[in-house]
C-alpha cells in the first residue's frame, strides 16, 4: 500500500512516500525549485518521491494533506472577528488568499494530481506532527509532545502512542503558543520569523538570562506547561505586518531591533533578551514533559513541531526531564508534516502494522558518477577522479588537515533542515580561524553563528558530554546542543560555541559509510575524529540538490575543493567561469546546467 503525504501553502512545502510502512523518499520542494522555504504546490518533490518509489500517481492508494484547511480558516475568521477593526487589513488580505486558493486544496490536488476525491484524506496538523515522530521512532509505546506556532487551533498537544494508534489527551490553543512566543522575541531581536529562530538560539550564549522575570510578566504558565499570553503585548493575532504591539517594547524599555542592523553587532541588551527567552522556553518545556510523564507513566518521549528544532532545549530535556528515552523526527517542522500525514493514514486510520524505525535521514536524490562526469564535461570544468575509495578518503582527510574548506556532495540528500554529510561544507575544527573564514567568506552570514561538529558515533563521548551516543537517536539528526568536554575545547575551537557547547551530529558507519570513513581517516591523521560541518549553501539559498547547484555555490564562495562523489574540483576551476550563471532545468532522469 502506497501513501503520498503532502505539506504546502504555509512554508517548506514537501512530499513524502510511504510504501507498506517504509518511508521510501521525502523531500522539500525548495531543493528542486531553488526557492527558499518554497510554499507552493510541491510538484517537483512529488515527481521525485514517486520516481524513487518506482510508481506513478495512479499507483498511490491515498494522498494525505497534513492539516485541515477549513478548520484553519475557521480559526483565522474567528480571530479576525474577535479583534476587528484592528484586524481589518489582515482580514482582507487573508480572505483574498483563502477564498482564491487555500480553501480549495482538495480541488487543487484533484486537478494537479489527477486523482479522485475518494483517494484524498486530510489529517489534523498536530496529529501529523505526532505521527511523524512516533511512527518513525524505535518505540512500541511512547508519550508524544508536539509544540509549534499554531496548526488549525492547536499550538501544542500532549499525546500517547501505542502500537499503531495515537491518542491526543490534551492541547493548547491559539493564540497562546510557546512557538509564537519564541518567534515574537525573534522579531524583537531583529530577525525574520520562521527563519531567524536559529539566529536567536545562536545568539543566546552571548547574553545572560537577566530578563526572565519580565518575560514571565507577559505570560502565565501552569504546572503542566500550558501558558496564557497577555495579548496586550502582541499583535500577531490581528496584524499582517507586525508581531509585537508598542506595549512590548515599552515593557522591555527599548523598541524592537532594526532588522538592517541585526546582522552587524552583538548588542548586549538583545543578547540578554535572547538568553532570557531561551531559558524561559526550556523551563516551560520541562514543565510540559514532567506533566506528560506523570500523566502517562511512560519512559519514552517523542517530540515534533517547530519548537523541537530548538536543539539547546532538546539536550536539557534529555538530561533533566523524567523520561528515559527521547526521539525527535529529523524534520520536526511543517515539512515533516508530509511524512506524518502519510504515516497517520497508513497506521492509525487504515490500521496497518508499524514499519521499521527511521535510522537515517538520507531520503533525497543522489547522482551517479556518470551524471556527475557528464555535467563536468559538458561545462568544461577541470577535475580529477580518484577511483579507489580508500585513496579518495585519504586525500579528502589530508585536504582538511591542511586547512582546506571542502564542499562534500555524496549520496542521497538529507531530509530536514540539517546537513548530515550528504550535502555539507566541511573543514578542520582544530583551526580557530575556520569559524570566521566560513562565516565571512563562504556562508556570508552573521559572525556569531556557530558551526556543527560531525563526530564518529563510537567516539562521541571522548569529545562531548554525550555518553552512550548510540542510544540517543536525535544525535544522528543533529538535534542536540551539548557541552564540549572542557579539556577538548582548546582542541575544537572552531566548533565550540561561546558557552562551550556544540550542536553535534553522531555519524554511523552503517548509515553513511563514506562520511564516517573520511572522518575516521581525518582522526587517524590528527587524533581528532571530528570534522566541522555546515550546510552546503550560501546565505539565503536552499541546500544544494544536484551537481550544478553544488558547483554554482562552490564558484560563488571561498571554498578550496569540491568533492562530487570521487570527483575532485579545485578552486582554479572557478576562474574560467567566474562570471558564469547557471540556469537549471530537469530533463527526465538527468539534471543539466546551461551556461548563460
Amino acid at each position: 500500500m502506497r501513501i503520498l503525504g503532502l505539506s504546502y501553502y504555509y512554508h517548506d512545502s514537501s512530499a513524502a512516500l510511504v510504501d507498506d510502512g517504509v518511508l521510501v523518499a521525502a523531500a522539500e520542494e525548495e531543493r528542486f525549485s531553488r526557492v527558499k522555504h518554497d510554499s507552493g504546490f510541491p510538484t517537483l518533490a512529488i515527481e521525485f518521491v514517486l520516481k524513487m518509489g518506482g510508481c506513478t500517481i495512479d499507483d498511490v492508494d491515498y494522498v494525505v494533506f497534513y492539516e485541515k484547511p477549513f478548520v484553519k480558516f475557521e480559526r483565522m475568521l474567528l480571530s479576525a472577528m474577535a479583534t476587528f477593526p484592528r484586524s481589518a487589513a489582515v482580514f482582507r488580505e487573508s480572505m483574498q488568499r483563502w477564498v482564491t486558493d487555500k480553501l480549495w486544496i482538495k480541488s487543487m490536488m484533484k486537478k494537479e494530481l489527477g486523482v479522485p476525491s475518494s483517494k484524498l484524506v486530510f489529517a489534523d496538523h498536530h496529529m501529523s506532527h505526532a505521527a511523524s515522530s512516533f511512527y518513525t521512532s524505535p518505540f512500541e509505546e511512547s508519550a508524544i509532545l508536539t509544540v509549534d506556532g499554531a496548526g488549525e487551533w492547536s499550538t501544542a498537544t500532549y499525546g500517547v502512542g501505542r502500537g499503531n494508534k495515537i491518542e491526543i489527551i490534551k492541547e493548547l490553543r491559539f493564540p497562546h503558543s510557546l512557538g509564537l512566543l519564541y518567534s515574537a522575541f525573534t522579531a524583537y531581536c531583529g530577525f525574520e520569523i520562521n527563519e531567524g529562530e536559529y539566529k536567536l538560539m545562536g545568539m543566546h550564549p552571548y547574553g545572560k538570562p537577566t530578563m526572565c522575570d519580565k518575560i514571565y510578566e507577559l505570560i502565565d504558565v501552569a504546572e503542566d506547561g500550558s501558558l496564557w499570553h497577555d495579548m496586550r503585548y502582541f499583535s500577531y493575532h490581528f496584524s499582517r505586518d507586525t508581531t509585537l504591539s508598542d506595549a512590548f517594547g515599552e515593557h522591555f524599555g527599548r523598541p524592537p531591533r532594526d532588522p538592517k542592523k541585526s546582522d552587524k553587532s552583538l548588542d548586549p541588551f538583545y543578547c540578554d533578551i535572547a538568553a532570557s527567552i531561551q531559558r524561559v522556553t526550556e523551563e516551560i518545556l520541562l514543565k510540559m514533559t514532567s506533566w506528560l510523564h506523570k500523566e502517562t507513566g511512560m519512559k519514552n518521549l517523542c517530540m515534533a513541531g517547530g519548537v523541537a528544532l530548538n536543539s539547546v532545549a532538546n539536550y536539557k530535556i534529555l538530561r533533566n526531564s523524567p523520561f528515559d528515552n527521547l526521539y525527535i523526527h529529523p524534520a520536526p517542522g511543517d515539512d515533516g508534516g508530509a511524512v506524518g500525514a502519510a504515516y497517520w493514514a497508513y497506521n492509525h486510520l487504515l490500521d496497518q502494522p508499524r514499519g521499521p524505525a527511521l535510522q537515517h535521514a538520507y531520503l533525497g536524490s543522489e547522482y551517479s558518477d556518470e551524471q556527475i562526469q557528464a555535467f563536468l564535461d559538458k561545462n568544461d570544468i577541470a577535475y580529477e577522479k580518484i577511483e579507489d575509495d580508500e585513496e579518495f578518503f585519504g586525500y579528502a582527510a589530508q585536504a582538511l588537515a591542511d586547512g582546506q574548506v571542502c564542499g562534500w556532495f555524496r549520496g542521497r540528500f538529507e531530509w530536514g533542515p540539517r546537513a548530515l554529510g550528504a550535502r555539507s561544507i566541511i573543514a578542520d575544527p582544530r583551526k580557530p580561524e575556520m569559524k570566521e573564514k566560513l562565516n565571512e567568506k563562504i556562508k556570508f552570514r552573521e559572525a556569531f553563528r556557530p558551526f556543527a561538529p560531525s563526530v564518529l558515533e563510537e567516539r562521541a563521548n571522548e569529545f562531548f558530554d554525550f555518553p552512550e551516543a548510540a542510544d540517543w537517536w536525535p544525535g544522528r539528526f543533529m538535534l542536540y546542543v551539548c557541552p564540549v568536554r572542557e579539556e577538548k575545547r582548546s582542541v575544537l575551537p572552531a566548533i565550540t560555541h561561546e558557552d562551550g557547547s556544540g550542536r553535534l551530529q553522531t555519524v554511523y558507519k552503517e548509515t553513511n559509510p563514506a562520511y564516517h570513513r573520511v572522518i575516521e581517516r581525518f582522526g587517524e591523521l590528527t587524533g581528532v575524529p571530528v570534522v566541522m560541518n555546515t550546510s552546503f549553501n550560501l546565505k539565503g539559498e536552499p541546500i544544494v540538490e544536484d551537481p550544478s547547484h553544488a558547483f554554482n555555490t562552490f564558484s560563488l564562495s571561498g571554498m578550496d575543493l569540491l568533492f562530487l562523489n570521487n570527483y575532485v574540483v579545485h578552486a582554479d576551476a572557478k576562474k574560467k567561469i567566474a562570471e558564469t550563471r547557471f540556469t537549471l532545468r530537469h530533463e527526465g532522469d538527468s539534471v543539466t546546467a546551461m551556461v548563460s
